[in-house]
């Protein structure tokens, strides 16, 4: 059984949708009807599977845009933060989405999964601290929305990494901001991750373990390719040893 040993990890940094929210599949649905309303006419619609987790997942918004975009030959005019939603720019298509996922959070709230949640209440009552990234900007909505800020001492989202000129994955800068923050060298940090570019990124950063966690049952090669020590289907499968238990939320 694959385990986060706290007698050499002093840290652990989680990845938001897909690991601690069940949110990846609403960023789906949201780019799917965007992608779809453009490409109408023009190319093969977006697969909410394989076009997500190839070309999207883990990446910026405007990163994903554009990797999606080449995937079928088309380019677009980079536009800007002013442009309307759905406009055909990477911005208008950026924003659109944006749009559309913020309304799905509004409307339908945010789940977190159990054995996550059960995770980090162990690590944290083992004196373990914590820290949740992601290159979304509405990362402290979503963990806020599923009652989880109280579980993390550090969160960094694509608003700080806009702030700080961080790039996105599979760059570490994200994760490596995150264990700074943590006080944790990346030799003494583990890393929790759902996307492949987030994997990579792991693993460039010489943390001390990068786990991957393959929902779909569909990347566990291409993850351990990339460079995950451990490949789970669910954090219910990753066990805590060490460090002795202190009174801690």
């Amino acid at each position: 059984m694959a385990a986060i040993d706290l007698a050499t990890v002093r840290a652990v940094v989680f990845d938001t949708d897909g690991v601690v929210t069940d949110t990846a599949r609403v960023h789906a649905a949201a780019w799917k009807h965007v992608f779809d309303h453009f490409l109408r006419g023009r190319a093969t619609p977006f697969d909410v599977r394989e076009d997500y987790l190839r070309h999207v997942d883990g990446r910026s918004r405007l990163d994903g845009v554009r990797a999606f975009l080449a995937s079928r030959g088309i380019t677009l005019p980079e536009g800007g933060p002013r442009d309307e939603p759905g406009a055909p720019t990477v911005h208008g298509l950026g924003l659109a989405k944006d749009a559309l996922f913020r309304r799905q959070i509004r409307e339908h709230g945010v789940a977190a999964f159990p054995s996550t949640v059960a995770l980090l209440h162990e690590l944290r009552q083992r004196g373990c601290r914590t820290a949740v990234v992601s290159a979304s900007t509405h990362c402290r909505d979503v963990i806020a929305s599923a009652g989880l800020i109280h579980l993390f001492d550090v969160l960094v989202d694509g608003d700080e990494a806009a702030r700080l000129g961080l790039p996105g994955k599979p760059d570490p800068a994200l994760f490596l901001e995150a264990a700074r923050r943590l006080d944790s060298p990346p030799e003494e940090t583990a890393v929790i991750e759902d996307a492949l570019p987030g994997v990579e990124a792991g693993r460039r950063g010489g943390f001390a373990l990068v786990v991957g966690v393959d929902r779909s049952r569909s990347q566990a090669a291409a993850m351990r390719h990339a460079g995950a020590d451990a490949v789970l289907t669910d954090l219910a499968e990753l066990a805590v040893t060490g460090r002795v238990p202190v009174s801690r939320t």
